[in-house]
């Protein structure tokens, strides 16, 4: 006797009418956003892209393009 038999897949009968729906399973991994100093790190990397010529070149050039409008817009702390 085999104590080690594999259980069933209970996922596979719903893969499969996925599949057959033309559907395709794809994982990704993205950040941890509850991970100690995530946070920090995050405003950190937003402080230096806000610090950047290059993207105040880009924002000059964005609210250029949307015109008037785009001073009504509230300013954004840069907090998610």
């Amino acid at each position: 006797m085999n104590v080690h038999t594999p259980k069933p897949d209970k996922y596979r009968a719903y893969r499969e009418r996925k599949k057959a729906a033309g559907l395709k399973q794809v994982r990704i991994w993205t950040l941890d956003a509850s991970r100690p100093g995530f946070q920090e790190e995050l405003n950190a990397a937003i402080s230096r892209i806000n610090a950047s010529d290059d993207e105040k070149r880009a924002m000059a050039e964005i609210e250029a393009m949307l015109g008037e409008d785009s001073e009504d817009w509230p300013e954004w702390n840069g907090e998610v």
